[in-house]
């Protein structure tokens, strides 16, 4: 079967750069019309501006996935522009905080919860409500993290918020299934972009990832997009409810 995304409309969080703006890309290249969302409006119409450049359809909106009203009109936009939605790419995510658990304050806790797990839960949910008022197939896809399958060493609220995308995933799964809603989640590694740059960009702990990995590298937005392609598109159509780790090997020992 051919992986392509011809005629489906997508949205994305998180879409201004890295893995999102990748993502974003890599659909439209496969055929898709997408919404592109983030906090700041210029981001996103950056990203919309290059897809537009190459012949694509973009709409880009400012969107906090911390604010659940926010989230709504997200997606009545689309509906309005496109005239539906297929698929969700939910991967907004913050991490306000690093260091050790006991360290922790709770306005940081409560916005990496209110982003990666409430902001999450709350775009499938209207994504999957227009699906099944529409009476139509679709496919949400939950960026979570290795570090949702591990400890997460100075990391540990963040690494919380991606095991619980990984859990509501397979739940979702289970629950929208019947209506022909498919839910799957992507783990990606160390992915060289902004969001990760303390990490990826300190050479000795860049050297300590990389030499951890059986592929030798750390990994780039790419390695995350095709996987994400495939995963929206009709050939995962007997794929729901798994986590598909994109680490280069780094969590296989």
């Amino acid at each position: 079967m051919k992986i392509d995304l011809q005629d489906k409309v997508a949205i994305i969080t998180g879409a201004s750069r890295g893995i999102g703006a990748d993502i974003a890309e890599s659909f439209v290249q496969a055929g898709a019309k997408v919404v592109l969302a983030a906090r700041k409006q210029e981001g996103v119409e950056a990203v919309a501006a290059q897809i537009r450049a190459a012949g694509g359809e973009a709409l880009a909106m400012a969107c906090h996935t911390g604010d659940t009203a926010q989230i709504e009109a997200l997606v009545a936009a689309a509906v309005e522009r496109f005239g539906k939605v297929d698929v969700l790419v939910n991967n907004a995510a913050t991490n306000p905080y690093f260091g050790p658990m006991m360290g922790v304050e709770w306005p940081a806790w409560d916005k990496t919860f209110d982003v990666n797990v409430k902001g999450y839960f709350a775009a499938a949910r209207a994504v999957a409500q227009h699906l099944i008022d529409r009476g139509a197939p679709g496919a949400i896809l939950n960026v979570s993290s290795v570090l949702g399958l591990r400890a997460g060493r100075f990391q540990g609220v963040y690494a919380m918020t991606k095991a619980a995308v990984i859990s509501m995933t397979k739940t979702l799964a289970v629950e929208w299934g019947p209506s022909g809603i498919r839910v799957n989640a992507i783990a990606p590694g160390f992915i060289d972009t902004k969001f990760s740059a303390a990490l990826t960009h300190n050479d000795g702990i860049k050297k300590m990832i990389v030499d951890k990995t059986p592929l030798g590298r750390i990994g780039s937005p790419d390695d995350v997009s095709g996987l994400a392609v495939y995963l929206a598109s009709d050939a995962a159509k007997f794929v729901t409810g798994a986590t598909f780790v994109a680490d280069g090997g780094l969590t296989v020992e």
